[in-house]
């Protein structure tokens, strides 16, 4: 706003104010905007300057008593037109001085526990910015029960506002655009000052949550001096705040959370909020596991474990899960979102206030990993929307060692939280009654609204970074004022003593009585074994551990009258319907497929495998970017008329009965994406949940979910997962950026049978890995190297026979037409993916018969048993192993020894396999096409090439070095 309105020409902000009542374009937008906020406190007390009201104004029931005149007598025998000017002005500038508190005054709140920064003074919240002088501090103004007020005087204006916008609590809604959503909070924090008057027992629960906080770390760091725990020290407040959430949630409907957080106090909310028993932490701390010895797997350190637990807060049961997480920061964010989002899906009626989000954040954290706005982008549409997280930040004012200054840009790590116009409710954690009355607005505003909303507590690390840190290395002065501050626990003890309360021997009472109770837990938990553990309960139960590494195929096969009812659907469309006339030739040629039973291509195959599920009562859920049409025009999911783009999915009108079917294209992320079809996984082990990549490389932004949960997440936290990863992969001379999937990323990380890695050659076998994802007894994650240009290829289609009785998933095939008899063939090439209809091809146009091929459909687990079967009668062959992929990636480097080691059992001749492929290349293609076709010509030349010799390491490196531009020397 223009400075120069303020002060001595204040007065024309009353005209101007006059105008925009009678007519709102008659002002500049910047005002337009202005007095929009400030209409809903002015419109019932501003009168026009001639003592009328003005349009759309209500007229005053009385005048404001006293009303000064311009003079500074009241006038006799009634109110002047310039009385009322003058009164007027006075309830704008006063109105004006309330807003800016609304907007600026958390930034002079008393947030910071340690003090250490001074807190400067705003000009906006400077009442003579708005004209007012010391003189007008006791005159009377009417602002019409703002702020609970009628007519106060500026000072008990000034005193209110204060009180409300900068005590102890900073309140940032005014960036939220929902008027309901934004007069909601203002009148919550206004109608009561932004103070809850606690009872006694109110006084108490919080007085001994925060006992049992600080008992409990208090405890661990004497027996377990110096070993790692990232304490909550410091911010003990969260322990009662996150109980008035479930408390305060309760009472609206809240029936389960789902719980994500940071390593710093996870320790302190499994025992004091989730309930998990002390003798279970002291017994992990002694070095004891956190499951039965039988069950096995890798485990983790403690504090990265989740549990589950039930609590009931006045007869109402809230059912809660921490999930476990990695030290990554936020990484489990996406993956609590799409926990909850199943868990509400699996519900008789949907209803996002019964299931609720509740994630908590480091503050360094929050502000500075990218996937904190991509799961909050998730927050509102309509394929990821769960009626809006709590989110808790436990604002140590530092990053491990960086200070906020060199963290951030903006004033507060809760910034970013404005994209989605979330509420931000900041505190400081030392008043714990001020945390605990803002997680009780939060909750109410969550369960209102369903919207997230942000807790931000300013608190402090007492030890540092961990109990093993120095922090005094690098934070000399904050760490020399810790060290004379009382705990949170100490300062509201005192406040309590003072008020009468309590007295000192009740609270010290209080704090023996928790003591006693651990040291007896300390003494039980050596003693201490898990009796079971919780992974194939709820929702999982019925489920079990894969066993063996045989096929595992599972019943996939479908009835042909089955398989021909679905193709129906999918090629029935609305009479009404305005379909595309491309589209509509496309559902004729499907029509035909369905007629013939032959010419089944990639894309039907894959829609009858999600049919047939969803009719078999299989909810089947895929998201992904631009997943409905797909990336290379194939699936058309959604069929869009051409008039009013109204949408029809024709796999949701099978039948009646169905199973739910859910396609969503997603925003342009991967990581918080796949992390949410993980975590959606993880709670509807039932559903095939699948995740398609626009491009198999655009799987690079989500390795973090891949590496720390999908890989190792069976391993680590005894967490099975069955999602699917859809990943488009194949060399078409497209460039390095849209050709590779990584398939060697993921095989460098498969061990243990922790996921599944496939590359189909054909429709049939994608619809038999589908399907088979579903129909077992156990679930792994599936990652699936999809193809490109085979979605149109004349040779990549099955018969619809190839998916009907009898028919399953095959790891390992031949070539349906081989050019002669095994016993003739003297060489076989193995192969996995695209590149083996490209070898069919050249062996047809040079007419070659003495070379044989074999698919690896599936590479890990790799199929030994398949393998060796299929290699059988190719004893006397030599073997070659090709692949479009440069030799430093794709999978030679870990089926190399597998597949020799095979021959060797088998007793061939020769049983190493010969590499054929592209040389090693940092990049993973060429982006000449040119270049491309040469490269693509000379590795199938080389392999149908007999008699070969296999090329060593060293020789390979050295013809890898021949490809590239020789180095310039540096002599002259």
């Amino acid at each position: 706003m223009d400075p120069s309105y303020y002060g001595p020409n204040a007065a024309v902000i009353a005209d101007l104010y006059s105008k925009f009542l009678a007519d709102p374009s008659s002002v500049d937008q910047g005002w337009k905007s202005f007095f929009g906020d400030l209409e809903e406190d002015a419109r019932s007390l501003l009168t026009g300057m001639n003592g009328v009201a003005a349009p759309g104004a209500a007229a005053p029931a009385a005048a404001p008593s006293p009303v000064v005149g311009t003079n500074g007598v009241t006038p006799a025998g009634g109110i002047t037109p310039a009385d009322v000017r003058a009164a007027t002005l006075d309830s704008i500038r006063a109105l004006m001085l309330i807003r800016a508190y609304r907007v600026r005054g958390h930034l002079e709140a008393k947030l910071d526990p340690l003090g250490l920064k001074p807190i400067e003074p705003h000009p906006e919240l400077d009442p003579k910015t708005y004209g007012f002088t010391d003189n007008d501090l006791d005159r009377p103004i009417f602002i019409d029960r703002v702020l609970g007020l009628e007519t106060a005087t500026l000072r008990q204006i000034v005193e209110a506002v204060r009180k409300t916008y900068c005590g102890t609590i900073g309140v940032e809604f005014m960036h939220i655009q929902d008027p309901a959503q934004k007069a909601w909070i203002q009148e919550r924090v206004e109608s009561i000052h932004n103070q809850t008057e606690f009872t006694y027992n109110g006084k108490k629960a919080i007085l001994e949550r925060l006992i049992a906080a600080e008992a409990f770390e208090q405890f661990l760091d004497k027996k377990y001096t110096g070993t790692k725990r990232f304490g909550l020290d410091g911010g003990e407040s969260m322990i009662p705040a996150l109980e008035q959430i479930l408390k305060r949630g309760s009472q609206m409907g809240l029936e389960e959370v789902v719980v994500g957080m940071p390593h710093r106090g996870r320790l302190n909310v499994l025992a004091n909020f989730m309930g998990k028993p002390f003798t279970a932490i002291f017994s992990e701390f002694q070095g004891g596991a956190a499951h039965p010895e039988d069950i096995g797997g890798s485990g983790d350190v403690k504090y990265h474990l989740g549990t589950s637990s039930d609590r009931e807060f006045d007869g109402n049961k809230v059912h809660l899960s921490l999930t476990a997480n990695p030290s990554h920061l936020e990484a489990v964010n996406p993956v609590v979102v799409g926990k909850v989002r199943a868990k509400q899906n699996q519900r008789e009626v949907r209803d996002n206030k019964k299931v609720m989000a509740l994630l908590m954040h480091g503050d360094a954290a929050f502000a500075g990993q990218g996937l904190v706005p991509e799961t909050l982008d998730l927050s509102e549409l309509k394929g990821y929307r769960i009626g809006g997280t709590i989110h808790f930040v436990v604002n140590n004012q530092i990053g491990f060692t960086t200070n906020p200054i060199n963290s951030r840009s903006g004033p507060y790590c809760s910034d970013v939280a404005k994209i989605i116009q979330a509420p931000i409710l900041h505190v400081n954690g030392d008043d714990p009654e001020a945390v605990v009355h803002v997680a009780r607005i939060a909750t109410e505003f969550r369960q209102t609204f369903e919207k997230d909303v942000v807790i931000d507590m300013f608190c402090y690390r007492r030890f540092g970074h961990n109990e093993g840190d120095e922090p005094a290395f690098t934070q000399p002065i904050m760490y020399r004022k810790i060290k004379k501050h009382p705990t949170t626990r100490q300062i509201y003890s005192d406040q309590l003593i003072a008020q009468g309360t309590f007295t000192r021997q009740e609270i010290d009472s209080m704090v023996q009585e928790w003591v006693q109770r651990l040291d007896q837990d300390f003494e039980a938990s050596k003693s201490y074994k898990p009796n079971k553990a919780d992974w194939l309960e709820g929702a999982w139960s019925g489920l079990g551990t894969a066993k063996g590494y045989d096929a595992r195929r599972g019943k996939t096969a479908v009835p042909l009258k089955t398989l021909k009812e679905i193709g129906s659907a999918l090629t029935r469309v609305p009479e009404d319907f305005n379909l595309n006339r491309k589209i509509a030739r496309q559902l004729k040629t499907k029509e035909a497929m369905f007629q013939s039973g032959e010419g089944i291509d990639w894309a039907t195959a894959e829609a009858l495998a999600f049919g047939s599920l969803v009719i078999e009562g299989a909810p089947v859920r895929l998201s992904g970017q631009d997943c409905n049409r797909g990336t290379f025009s194939q699936r058309h999911a959604a069929l869009i008329d051409q008039e009013d783009e109204t949408r029809y999915k024709p796999l949701k009108y099978i039948r009646e009965d169905q199973a739910p079917i859910e396609i969503f294209d997603s925003p342009l992320s991967e990581l918080a994406v796949l992390g949410f079809e993980y975590g959606y996984s993880l709670a509807e082990p039932r559903a095939l949940v699948l995740w398609e990549a626009q491009f198999g490389d655009f799987v690079n932004g989500a390795q973090i979910i891949i590496d720390q949960f999908i890989a190792s997440g069976e391993s680590k936290w005894l967490r099975m997962s069955g999602v699917v990863m859809l990943l488009p992969h194949g060399y078409e001379g497209q460039g390095p950026e849209h050709s590779s999937g990584r398939v060697e990323r993921f095989l460098q990380l498969c061990a243990e049978d922790n996921i599944q890695v496939v590359n189909c050659t054909t429709p049939a076998n994608y619809f038999h890995v589908l399907r088979r994802q579903v129909n077992r007894d156990f679930r792994k994650p599936l990652i699936i190297m999809t193809p490109k240009s085979l979605l149109r290829h004349k040779r990549c289609v099955s018969k619809l026979s190839d998916m009907g009785p009898g028919s399953c998933f095959h790891r390992v095939m031949y070539c349906d037409d081989v050019p002669s008899k095994p016993k003739d063939a003297k060489q076989v090439v193995i192969c996995t993916g695209k590149v083996y209809y490209d070898l069919v091809e050249e062996r047809e146009k040079r007419g070659i018969k003495d070379v044989h091929f074999l698919r690896m459909e599936q590479l890990y687990p790799f199929p030994t048993d398949a393998l060796a079967m299929e290699l059988e009668p190719y004893r006397n062959c030599d073997i070659v192993w090709c692949q479009e992929e440069p030799r430093n990636m794709g999978a030679w480097s870990y089926v190399n020894e597998f597949i020799e080691e095979v021959a060797m059992e088998m007793g061939f001749k020769n049983p190493r396999p010969r590499y054929a492929g592209r040389a090693s290349a940092a990049s993973p293609a060429t982006g000449q096409n040119k270049r491309h076709l040469a490269e693509q010509a000379a590795l199938i030349d080389d392999a149908l090439t007999i008699g070969r010799k296999p090329m060593g390491r060293i020789a390979a490196r050295k013809a890898a070095a021949a490809n590239q531009p020789a180095a310039k020397s540096g002599k002259k």
